[in-house]
């Protein structure tokens, strides 16, 4: 390989990935927005700051005509789940835990509204920034893995040990000190951009780089062993993309292909025993109704099934915000649930969150939340939003997933990001539904840029 092409690639990527040639305020947003990305596999401090700065630049350039696309049903959507909690906290009788409820929350507000009044040109910028977000996550499951191996080597431990429990969920996110779960949600985001990229570029050497991320990304994805997150990929990579992107034979064409890849992996996967029991094992363990004391925690079907008792005695409101934890406390002890009991923990199930603390009215708003989320992808086309809510969808099943800062920041970040960033165009006159979606689709597929 000539070092010329090397060097012109260099350029190519610096000016598509890094120079806007955009006002000094676009510019400076672009920026911005990039930490926002880049610093959430990291600590919320990192996070948080990335935010402030945000934050901060859009109120210096905020004008008064800024403020017209505020108040929208899109907005509404956005900000449904704080608003849900904050209803709910007019009524709780554990006011304190609710206060700090709704300040974890606050994220799911605040980003929708300082997006909605910078006029930065989401939907311009958005390969980029996800390609970005993309090389981050690869990057930091090299880290990882690199973290793993040194481990391996310093005592002198088989190579073969990479597959065993002690390397395995969150063992293995531990160096970047965050939930395996709720890192996963990033590498499935980054792995599905990836594959997007890969189908649509036409230079081999991209198309390379692009396969070499995923095939980490996907090595990542398995290490952290996370159920729903595998289910959630599996749907969208076998079902979504084709139904989205592709037409006749091409669909068909696609969807067994993929399915014969995740067969493949998934397969390879559990050939390891750690793996196994992961992903078998644990999956019985958790909706069987054994509570012995050999196990380290309670099954999920014994926690909901106790939390189901207490969204039975008020189901239409709830108890309110903050009540989730003290009343299922009190249930696990009468239940002898005493490993629950110890380690704090919550029902492990969004839905149930919700029924808990808001009731069915509060889980009803998550619902269309999520229905909005799905009729905007489908109405679309957009497969990265559809990712994104069937990762949310699905994790909302096994996981509290608002019940934790670092997901509620991807949670808000990414909702708020890949709503903005659709495309702004209209249907035509005369169009029908079919032709509209499919002159997107072409659009799109001609005006994207390269990688």
């Amino acid at each position: 390989m000539r070092p010329s092409f090397l060097i012109a690639t260099v350029a190519t990527m610096k000016n598509k990935l890094l120079l806007t040639g955009d006002s000094l305020q676009n510019q400076i947003s672009y920026y911005l927005i990039m930490l926002l990305l880049v610093t959430l596999p990291f600590d919320k401090f990192y996070s948080q700051t990335a935010f402030i700065c945000f934050a901060v630049h859009t109120l210096i350039h905020l004008r008064c005509k800024d403020l017209d696309g505020l108040w929208n049903i899109r907005n509404l959507a956005l900000i449904s789940v704080f608003l849900i909690t904050l209803i709910s906290l007019t009524y709780t009788h554990f006011f304190n835990l609710g206060l700090d409820e709704l300040t974890r929350l606050l994220l799911v507000l605040l980003i929708p509204v300082f997006f909605a009044i910078n006029p930065f040109n989401f939907s311009k910028y958005r390969d980029r920034l996800l390609l970005v977000f993309s090389v981050v996550c690869v990057g930091c499951v090299l880290f990882l893995y690199t973290c793993a191996f040194r481990r391996i080597i310093y005592f002198h431990l088989p190579l073969k040990s990479i597959f065993s429990d002690t390397f395995v969920n969150h063992h293995f996110s531990a160096p970047l000190g965050i939930h395996a779960t709720f890192f996963s949600l990033q590498v499935a985001i980054a792995l599905v951009n990836l594959l997007l990229l890969a189908i649509k570029e036409t230079k081999w050497l991209y198309r390379c780089l692009c396969a070499a991320g995923m095939l980490f990304l996907t090595a990542g994805i398995v290490q952290l062993g996370s159920k729903a997150i595998l289910v959630a990929l599996v749907l969208t990579v076998v079902l979504a993309i084709p139904i989205l992107t592709l037409r006749g034979r091409a669909r068909l064409r696609f969807a067994l292909i993929s399915a014969a890849l995740s067969a493949m992996v998934i397969g390879g996967a559990l050939k390891a025993k750690s793996f196994k029991e992961r992903y078998v094992a644990e999956l019985k363990t958790d909706f069987s109704q054994n509570t012995s004391t050999n196990e380290s925690a309670d099954p999920r079907l014994v926690r909901w099934q106790t939390a189901a008792e207490i969204v039975y005695k008020r189901p239409i409101l709830g108890y309110g915000s903050g009540a989730e934890l003290p009343l299922l406390m009190d249930a696990y002890f009468q239940k002898k649930l005493y490993s629950s009991y110890l380690f704090k923990l919550n029902a492990h199930n969004q839905y149930i969150t919700f029924l808990i603390t808001s009731g069915i009215v509060g889980l009803l708003f998550y619902l269309c939340t999520l229905g909005f989320g799905f009729a905007t992808a489908y109405i679309r086309h957009d497969v990265m939003l559809m990712t994104f809510i069937l990762l949310i969808t699905t994790v909302s099943i096994s996981e509290s997933l608002l019940n934790a800062e670092k997901s509620v920041y991807f949670y808000a970040l990414f909702f708020s990001f890949l709503v903005y960033a659709l495309p702004r165009k209209t249907m035509a006159k005369g169009d029908t539904k079919t032709q509209y979606f499919f002159n997107q689709r072409a659009t799109k597929s001609a005006n994207s840029p390269s990688f």
